[in-house]
């Protein structure tokens, strides 16, 4: 008998092996340390970060005259939005020249000397891959439209008028929310998902995508350490323009995402470039699924390494505000579906977005510095690469203008005359772009208390916020609580604390509507965040398996606070703690 139940039980070993096996695989997945797990990017959006020329639109000149401030922060990387040649109908994602620096930005030896100096300062660069679409002005349009008979034709996508109307698709930028352009030369219509000067680049054509992958190589070979793939989940389209159901477009990442080649296209895209690189490649967005991002950034994959999701920015997109309940469950969700495989970006704000402390915060006056140090905390304590936008660390804020003619952005602008041609209310429009508007996030960055708040001596291309005598650079970089001074403490404990990169993360009372409550774990470091996100005092009590008898203060928004002998914390409005529990 005793035999037997040896035998089964070393049956039972082999059984499990392979996924025990496996299961190590993953984890070692994860934890396997590389630059870009470690790293703290840095979103640059060169159009305001500052002027060089006078001109009133920052340029790569700019942003070389300010390489110390870069160093300062202690940043990673610096992520650039786009700096190829573009006319500029959507501030640079519409290009007419992958292989040319924007005008207005500079040339290509600013380029070359911008990328020495941060390399000198021991800073990546990732660049901004702009590759679902390209400008109605670049050639290889210009040579489409000419003919259907072009060599170009191909390397978009067409509808001749003899087929009758197209299948309709929506687009994100056109006024009507028609993705179909008419074309009279050759009598037929381009699809365009975004604005109407951006057609969308057909990717079926091997032609192409080898067009594609030089280009990239060119800028690879230059020295650059990431790519950002802008809106790359829609570029494989459903050739057969199939009929979408009525109401589509309000869960269009489920139509235009994740297309049907995306990634044979990924796979032959790492197979002939990125894997002969060591770069960071972001996936911006996810598709609609936890398994369409792993599919996607997964190792062994051998596609992309980095998934950018969208969920969290969804959160807080009404008007009301949003519930920290939410925030927390989807935070929680997606760490715990990457805990083992893949890797992800942790963000609360981009060019596309408003200020994060005027969406997740609160930008009143008495709160609005502690709520920008909370919300910063927030993304340098999860698990994942932190991707940081400019002048957050500064605590900038949403701009409001109270007209129409204050906005540059090509979508708020025709969704304006979208919503005048609908008979909206358009007070009620204008409160909304005030909250949401992604000119919000581009408003000129505030280094001084200088006329333009030293963006430029010329002529803003977009107006400046007006609160930048009170928040800019030359202020807080002499005022140790100032946010610029606490965004550079936390990103040092980043780095220096591998428990905060690649730590376990538990969330506690994940009902509470006010704190968010969470550990990270590495090996036998252990460290506790705790973050009020409201406007009241709390006395907020810690979990009983939460050993805080030893815990030691890390960081903290407001001046002094500890434990009680009752386990139990107090909070102010708007305060983040973070300890060290052993």
């Amino acid at each position: 008998m005793r035999n037997c139940i040896r035998l089964v039980f070393i049956c039972l070993l082999f059984w499990a092996l392979p996924s025990l096996a496996q299961q190590g695989v993953k984890n070692s997945e994860v934890k396997r340390p590389t630059w870009w797990k470690e790293a703290v990017v840095y979103q640059l959006y060169p159009r305001s970060f500052k002027d060089s020329d006078g001109d009133g639109v920052g340029d790569l000149k700019g942003i070389i005259s300010k390489l110390d401030y870069l160093e300062s922060l202690g940043i990673s990387a610096v992520w650039l939005n786009p700096i190829f040649s573009s006319p500029n109908d959507d501030n640079g994602y519409d290009i007419s020249d992958y292989r040319n620096i924007m005008q207005e930005f500079g040339t290509m030896q600013d380029f070359d000397e911008l990328l020495a100096g941060l390399h000198k300062r021991k800073i990546k660069l990732v660049l901004d891959m702009v590759l679902n679409h390209s400008s109605d002005e670049h050639n290889w349009f210009k040579q489409a439209k000419t003919s259907r008979t072009s060599p170009y034709r191909n390397y978009y996508h067409w509808w001749p008028e003899e087929k009758g109307t197209p299948t309709p698709r929506y687009s994100f930028f056109d006024v009507n929310s028609d993705a179909w352009k008419y074309e009279p030369n050759t009598k037929s219509y381009y699809l365009h998902y975004f604005s109407q000067k951006q057609p969308d680049l057909n990717w079926e054509n091997e032609k192409l995508r080898n067009e594609i992958y030089d280009m990239m190589k060119f800028w690879l070979d230059k020295g650059i350490d990431g790519l950002r793939m802008d809106a790359f989940q829609y570029v494989s389209k459903d050739t057969t323009w199939k009929k979408y159901p009525e109401g589509y477009e309000k869960n269009i990442i489920k139509y235009y995402g994740m297309g049907p080649n995306l990634h044979s296209y990924l796979k032959e895209m790492n197979q002939k470039v990125i894997s002969r690189y060591d770069v960071m490649t972001v996936a911006e967005g996810a598709g609609s699924t936890l398994a369409d991002a792993h599919d996607l950034v997964d190792a062994d994959r051998k596609e992309l390494n980095m998934a950018y999701h969208f969920e969290v920015m969804d959160i807080g997109n009404d008007i009301k505000g949003y519930k920290l309940t939410d925030l927390k469950k989807t935070f929680t969700k997606w760490d715990d579906a990457f805990a083992d495989q893949g890797w992800l970006a942790i963000f609360l704000a981009n060019h596309d977005v408003p200020r994060m402390v005027s969406k997740f915060g609160n930008d009143e006056p008495e709160f609005r510095s502690y709520a920008s140090k909370l919300l910063t905390t927030l993304i340098m304590t999860m698990r994942g690469t932190p991707f940081y936008y400019n002048g957050d660390e500064l605590g900038m804020s949403n701009v409001k203008f109270n007209d129409i003619s204050g906005y540059r952005d090509i979508a708020t602008i025709n969704a304006y005359k979208s919503a005048e041609v609908k008979g909206e209310d358009m007070q009620v429009f204008m409160e909304k772009q005030k909250r949401f508007s992604r000119d919000n996030a581009r408003t000129p960055f505030q280094w001084d208390a200088s006329a333009n708040a030293g963006f430029t001596t010329g002529q803003p291309w977009i107006s400046v916020n007006p609160n930048y005598q009170k928040v800019n650079v030359a202020i807080e970089e002499n005022d140790p609580n100032s946010e610029l001074s606490y965004f550079k403490q936390i990103v040092t404990l980043r780095k220096s604390s591998p428990v905060l990169i690649y730590g376990d993360y538990k969330v506690y009372d994940i009902e509470n509507p006010d704190v968010y409550c969470y550990t990270r774990t590495e090996e036998k470091a252990e460290v506790l965040v705790l973050l009020n996100f409201s406007t009241k005092n709390l006395t907020y009590p810690i979990d009983s398996s939460i050993n805080v008898s030893k815990a030691k203060m890390m960081l903290n928004n407001y001046a002094g606070n500890s434990f009680t002998s009752k386990n139990s914390v107090q909070l102010k409005p708007w305060q983040a703690l973070i300890f060290k529990l052993n």
